[in-house]
């Protein structure tokens, strides 16, 4: 067994020369001795892809002409990626020195692990867990998605309540380490995504092929978060709503697929009346055309489910207790059950 086996690290960057020098000045300190560094530009106006060439000559840069999300954009890192294991990283991120080897020590003791992620804390609130992956990731029945130390907009301090290895629903794309053999046998990021919801998507699928996903809160990294999209931008909410729908058509067993989806059309008119009441007419626009895509997409959202259903290797009760078994919506808001040590799985 090779005791480090090669780590490909893909950076994906949209305009981002100002987190350039602090995210490859950490990256580089890393104590972790087999590693590539691929930087993805996805068609940035600015000039973070000539900075890192002059500064970072280490690092393979691929350029792209259009911008193709976080899907498209690391799928090209991936598809040019030489590791055993793949990270996909967000370029707003600065790393521990010793983030990778708690990742790359869990994954070599454990082959039935296809995905991890480190703990993410803030960069701006230090102390805090960030907004998108803080210590694991989980869903409720209904498929919406929160973290174990991020409810909604709960952000809890990170006193070390969550600092166990555990079992996850997902890992957030932000740090994501992916097990390339895995990503060999399940697929990689569906596309029809561009961003939002896409990591959840492809964790669930490495779940239907009896992989395990963990977090590792040894490994440490701090995010931004929001760098790209703050978060009342209107194709931010526009995706969440709609890739959260997809991510039910296509990984539901057959079963459970009509009244989830019947239970969330409902809970997504609850949010479009509530947003109508506060005056919000960019959420309600954002919901109904997440609504309507997803109407007149029905017939290639079924070819995909079909494809996912066919491949699947194992049922939904092997990985059943990591979905939440009520609404996170009503134990939130009307429950008041804000933090996520007092749910009860």
């Amino acid at each position: 067994m090779n005791p480090s086996p090669l780590v490909s690290v893909v950076i994906l960057n949209y305009n981002g020369r100002k987190f350039v020098q602090s995210l490859f000045d950490s990256l580089l300190k890393s104590t972790y001795p087999s590693i590539e560094w691929i930087m993805v530009d996805n068609a940035s106006i600015d000039d973070s892809v000539s900075y890192t060439e002059q500064h970072y000559p280490q690092v393979t840069v691929i350029r792209s002409h259009t911008n193709l999300g976080y899907t498209g954009g690391n799928n090209l890192g991936m598809a040019a990626a030489r590791g055993k294991y793949i990270v996909l990283l967000n370029n707003d991120v600065e790393v521990a020195p010793d983030w990778l080897d708690h990742l790359v020590h869990e994954a070599e003791n454990d082959e039935t692990v296809a995905a991890l992620q480190p703990k993410l804390q803030s960069m701006i609130n230090r102390g805090y867990f960030e907004y998108a992956g803080a210590s694991g990731g989980f869903i409720d029945q209904w498929g919406f998605a929160f973290l174990r130390g991020r409810m909604f907009d709960t952000i809890e301090m990170d006193r070390g309540q969550y600092d166990d290895i555990r079992e996850i629903f997902w890992a957030s794309g932000a740090a994501l380490f992916l097990r390339r053999s895995a990503l060999e046998e399940a697929g990689t990021l569906d596309e029809t995504f561009f961003m939002h919801y896409e990591e959840i998507d492809l964790c669930w699928r490495l779940h239907l092929h009896g992989y395990k996903v963990k977090v590792i809160p040894k490994s440490n990294v701090l995010h931004y978060v929001s760098a790209s999209l703050p978060a009342a931008n209107f194709k931010k909410l526009y995706w969440n709503h709609r890739n959260s729908l997809i991510l039910l058509i296509k990984n539901l067993p057959a079963r459970h697929l009509f009244l989830t989806l019947i239970q969330r059309f409902i809970l997504d008119g609850v949010a479009g009346i509530h947003a109508l009441v506060q005056f919000e007419p960019i959420r309600i626009a954002a919901i109904l055309k997440a609504h309507f895509w997803v109407y007149t997409h029905a017939i290639m959202l079924l070819k995909k489910r079909k494809s996912v259903q066919k491949n699947r290797k194992v049922t939904d009760a092997q990985f059943r207790h990591l979905i939440y078994p009520r609404s996170i919506v009503l134990d939130y808001f009307l429950k008041k059950k804000k933090e996520f040590h007092t749910l009860d799985f």
